[in-house]
């Protein structure tokens, strides 16, 4: 029987700030280069053992996740969308119950984690298969390179399960420095978060620990609904799940959980910005570098310019991040309080913690350039074959210039293509749509006059993504 992967994609975590927004997050990104943290994640299923990844992600990532898997060819993969956020217990009862074959084997894995040596990963899941044979859960253990705070410990029994698989004696969840030296000292793992179980073993588990999340799960996967690449779970149903992750919920409670450890795996939660300086190939000088960057007597240290130039003179074990609306610059050994920074943005309603400048959009992207009096100045891309919503607002004109491409543009009851070099003014108060029927990408410079300029100025009349 194959393996039926789950990959986590709902968190909107914002420790790899500005890089990463709550509206882009880590495991979107490709903090390293070449794929983002999700698309490896997802290729490392595609082997002959394992089904086609199942994908539990969120309303507002959702065409972010099927372009990125569109992408790397994997077209038909099952993406379950969670109306509301509640941690990752219920999202995994979910995928359990969808399955609807008790004897399958899932395995639950994070999209935002890095694995080098996925060999090591294959061998560790054919371990865990005899272990969920006898009635376990099994949790990947990762060996601890130090004395590190950000994870959870595990304890585990002297006897093995099967080979290389032991019982879990207790866990310890995030210990002070001191606490941990002392757990080094005998055998234990850091928590990776990767999960293996046969359905029916971790559904009793949920029934048993979270009889709620059980229950509203159930029914909620009972009235889900398909909607284009997506399956649609009520809201009514879900929010009713308990807010609660799978560790404190079920990990810790019950009494047939197993470890099997996973050493030289190569893996990381890619948690900070230290993290990936660590991970990244770097230059004779220690240093990490990408982008538009002059360093000159810099050492041990992380620079990327996405879009600007940074220059860097005499500084050194320092971390440098500059987007195109934010630059942050920190000591490497205290990228953990990149935090304190997004709570700060938190609580003044700052737009940089959940947008960068380019937003993207089921049909391409648009790009703020310029904010002044009654005016705003866009960049927007339309995929081939794609157009926007018919829509209408009510505060602000538009006038469009085609830089590349052919548009093919609704105004009121009146279709008409522009071409590139052209222009077309939309009134305000006029239902109006772009479309790019064109085999190249089409852009164009969108022009905003009016007394509001908000995003929010807009009706919907007619979507084909299924947005209100």
């Amino acid at each position: 029987m194959k393996i039926q992967p789950v990959i986590l994609c709902g968190g909107g975590g914002t420790r790899l700030w500005p890089l990463s927004r709550t509206s882009y997050p880590k495991q979107l990104l490709a903090p390293l280069g070449g794929l983002s943290l999700l698309q490896q994640t997802a290729k490392r299923f595609c082997k002959p053992a394992y089904e086609i990844p199942m994908i539990i992600s969120n309303e507002q990532y959702r065409f972010l996740v099927a372009e990125q898997m569109h992408e790397i060819a994997i077209a038909n993969s099952l993406i379950i969308l969670e109306p509301c956020a509640r941690n990752t217990a219920p999202a995994m009862a979910l995928a359990a119950h969808f399955t609807k074959d008790p004897e399958a084997y899932i395995l639950f894995s994070p999209s935002d984690h890095q694995i080098i040596n996925s060999s090591v990963l294959d061998q560790a899941i054919q371990q865990a298969k005899l272990a969920a044979d006898k009635g376990k859960i099994v949790v990947f253990g990762i060996p601890p390179t130090g004395p590190k705070t950000g994870y959870g410990y595990i304890i585990p029994e002297s006897k093995e399960v099967v080979p290389h698989v032991f019982d879990v004696q207790k866990f310890v969840e995030k210990p002070d420095v001191e606490n941990a030296m002392k757990l080094l000292q005998s055998p234990c793992y850091w928590n990776s978060g990767v999960f293996f179980a046969k359905a029916g073993v971790f559904l009793q588990a949920i029934q048993e620990h979270l009889p709620t999340t059980y229950q509203h799960s159930l029914v909620a996967i009972q009235n889900a609904k398909p909607d284009l690449d997506f399956i649609r779970i009520p809201q009514e149903e879900f929010e009713k799940c308990d807010n609660i992750s799978i560790d404190f919920g079920v990990i810790e409670k019950a009494n047939n959980i197993a470890v099997v450890g996973c050493d030289d795996m190569g893996w990381s939660d890619v948690g900070n910005w230290q993290t990936v300086w660590e991970l990244n190939t770097k230059d004779e000088n220690g240093n990490a570098i990408l982008g538009d960057v002059i360093a000159q007597d810099v050492k041990n240290s992380y620079i990327r310019g996405d879009g600007l130039l940074v220059s860097v003179i005499g500084l050194e074990d320092i971390i440098v991040i500059a987007s195109n609306d934010a630059v942050l610059v920190a000591n490497k050994a205290k990228a953990e309080k990149v935090k304190e920074i997004t709570t700060h943005l938190r609580h003044n309603l700052r737009s940089e913690l959940d947008f960068h400048k380019r937003v993207y959009r089921p049909w391409g992207y648009y790009q703020e350039i310029e904010l002044g009096d009654r005016f705003k100045v866009k960049r927007l891309m339309l995929k081939s074959q794609s157009k926007t919503s018919v829509q209408i607002h009510y505060h602000r004109a538009e006038h469009w210039v085609v830089v590349t491409g052919t548009a093919k543009v609704l105004i009121g009851e009146k279709t008409q293509l522009v071409h590139e070099n052209e222009s077309i003014y939309i009134p305000a108060g006029t239902a109006h749509s772009v479309e790019n029927p064109g085999k190249i990408e089409l852009h164009l410079i969108e022009v905003q006059s009016g007394s509001y300029l908000g995003e929010d100025d807009i009706v919907r009349i007619k979507d084909i993504y299924g947005r209100a």
